[in-house]
């Protein structure tokens, strides 16, 4: 088990060493970003399920296709909600590469 998130993160990377598999989360996260605004402007409350299936069905995609690995969400569901969202920010400043 980590005590932190600090201790956590360099687990979560190594657990996306393949290039696909960021991109698909990068896919994922942009989304639900996409979906949640689509959510709250037109106020279409009974869409709210689709921020998990793009979120995660993205993100599993990549796992089991092109990193060939468990999700970690399954072993550590917080750490790894802010793990995505953690790359999915330096992704976008190109501190870790698509």
């Amino acid at each position: 088990m980590y005590a932190s998130f600090r201790e956590f993160y360099p687990f979560y990377l190594a657990e996306h060493s393949n290039r696909l598999c960021r991109r698909m989360h990068f896919i994922g996260s942009t989304l639900v970003l996409l979906t949640l605004a689509w959510l709250i402007v037109g106020q279409r409350w009974g869409w709210w399920w689709l921020l998990p299936t793009f979120g995660y069905g993205c993100a599993w995609i990549g796992h089991f296709l092109f990193e060939k690995n468990r999700p970690a969400t399954f072993r550590h569901p917080l750490y790894s909600l802010a793990g995505d969202w953690m790359m999915y920010a330096q992704m976008l400043r190109g501190k870790i590469s698509f």
